[in-house]
């Protein structure tokens, strides 16, 4: 196991550059350049793990995009330890576009042209805890509600989902990195993640028949479903597209909301997916509309009369018919 031990940031290239400083503002993260810098943001999320966003030409020094338009161009995965890095270099070597960094980092071109590097882990430890529940004859929260939030604040990058032409090819690249597979969908998806223990999948990949490669997603983890809403909601009063949600997976157990994003794909808030180890036995699924969510809101929820969009407010209780 060559210790991933998350992500400590990701980079776009889009030219909506003022549409994005708008989206990731909104999205609730904290800005760490000059905003009257045009060409180039970096965001951070709770915990600092960034979000770079360089226009097309700010972003020209890096691998060809991987796909028309604004997409993700590249991965910084974070790993445990100096040794981790030495195996990391040791499995890269003669991979197209391998290069060992001054700072002990190590790059190459993963097989869909993403420019993948492998860091120490630089994020910051972070006290937050989500809501503890209250499952029948367990009960967490005794003499306390359940918070209510007015909008998200991304804890950390939880997770990426690429489009593949060839996910044998791409499942065996990151294996020799360590990636551990988690679930799968046979000849169609694999869910991996970068250590033993830990979330759900750090990474999915999904080949779709007459699908490119490309970005799917990118999600960031917040505290419980209850962040998710907010956070949700939030997006959705800012005039933000939602693309679906909120739901559950059921595979992973999360709770998600999918919001359409003008640095590339998709972006997801997510929370509460299933923590796993060695013991862990991957299984198989045959893909289907209930196997990627068991509900979800089509369209989302409008963030002012709280029901799915275009349905009116009336000042009345939810509950009340006309």
């Amino acid at each position: 196991m060559l210790n991933v031990t998350g992500i400590n940031g990701i980079t776009y290239s889009s030219d909506k550059l003022d549409e994005c400083a708008r989206f990731f503002s909104d999205w609730g993260l904290q800005l760490k350049t000059d905003a009257n810098v045009p060409s180039a943001q970096i965001w951070e999320t709770m915990n600092a793990s960034t979000v770079r966003v360089l226009s097309s030409a700010e972003a020209a020094h890096l691998p060809a995009a991987i796909e028309p338009g604004a997409t993700l161009r590249a991965v910084d995965w974070a790993v445990a330890d100096a040794a981790a890095l030495v195996r990391i270099a040791n499995a890269l070597g003669g991979v197209a576009g391998f290069r060992r960094n001054d700072d002990g980092s190590v790059q190459a071109n993963d097989p869909h042209g993403v420019l993948i590097s492998f860091s120490l882990d630089r994020r910051t430890a972070v006290t937050v805890q989500g809501s503890p529940s209250n499952p029948f004859g367990a009960e967490q929260r005794i003499d306390a509600p359940s918070p209510i939030y007015e909008r998200a604040t991304p804890i950390e990058i939880g997770h990426v989902v690429l489009f593949t032409e060839n996910l044998n090819e791409a499942e065996t690249f990151y294996a020799k990195l360590g990636f551990v597979v988690t679930d799968r969908y046979p000849g169609r998806g694999v869910f991996m993640r970068g250590s033993a223990r830990g979330g759900h999948h750090d990474l999915f990949m999904l080949q779709v028949p007459n699908k490119a490669k490309g970005l799917n997603h990118i999600a960031f983890t917040v505290r419980d479903i209850h962040e998710v809403f907010g956070g949700g909601l939030h997006m959705s009063r800012c005039g933000w597209k939602t693309q679906l949600g909120p739901g559950r997976h059921p595979i992973s157990s999360a709770y998600f909301w999918y919001f359409e994003c003008p640095a590339g794909g998709l972006i997801e808030y997510n929370a509460d997916e299933d923590h796993l180890t060695e013991n862990w036995s991957p299984r198989e699924f045959q893909p289907g509309p209930t196997m990627f969510a068991e509900w979800a809101i089509d369209g989302g929820i409008d963030g002012n009369t709280r029901r799915q969009p275009n349905v009116e407010a009336s000042g009345k209780f939810l509950t009340e018919k006309r």
